[in-house]
């Protein structure tokens, strides 16, 4: 339906947010983004995700582990879920071991027939780790990049969704 971005500078907010409207009601996106198994089918750089050290599914504290994919570079990632509200947000952090890296989170708030879905990005990094992620993920702007994949990764979740609950 329609999508906005906006970026804004700062520890406390996000550095990247993408918003879509979705035809599909706030659960049904909540339980398909919420389901980190899934995150290969929307997202343009992650592969797959599972969940480690005995979780099962999206709850504060449940860990999971991500391979993500750049042309040729591949790398994991190992993330803890900060915030799981059925229905109205998902949220985890990636770390590296004592190195926080970022925040994703995504927010439903239903409007009209469908739900506004906002997918916000925060870099964690110390400043000194840009350098390194050019070389690991081969990307020279991170907010750029991940503007352009969360763009992508809120239409295919779009498309999914609605071809669920249209006819035939």
């Amino acid at each position: 339906m329609g999508k906005q971005d906006s970026r804004t500078e700062g520890s406390s907010t996000s550095d990247v947010t993408v918003e879509e409207v979705i035809a599909a009601p706030a659960q049904v996106l909540y339980d398909l983004v919420s389901d980190v198994t899934r995150m290969g089918d929307w997202s343009p750089e992650t592969r797959s995700c599972r969940w480690v050290g005995g979780a099962t599914g999206p709850r504060v504290g449940a860990r999971f582990r991500g391979s993500n994919r750049n042309g040729w570079r591949r790398w994991s990632t190992s993330c803890t879920v900060v915030a799981a509200d059925p229905g109205a947000r998902f949220s985890f952090d990636v770390d590296l071991p004592g190195l926080p890296v970022s925040r994703w989170t995504y927010e439903f708030v239903s409007e009209g027939p469908g739900t506004r879905v906002r997918e916000s990005w925060t870099d964690r990094r110390p400043g000194w780790m840009d350098r390194f992620g050019k070389v690991v993920r081969g990307v020279s702007d991170t907010k750029a990049h991940n503007r352009a994949g969360m763009e992508a990764t809120l239409a295919a979740l779009r498309r999914h969704a609605e071809s669920r609950s249209s006819p035939g």
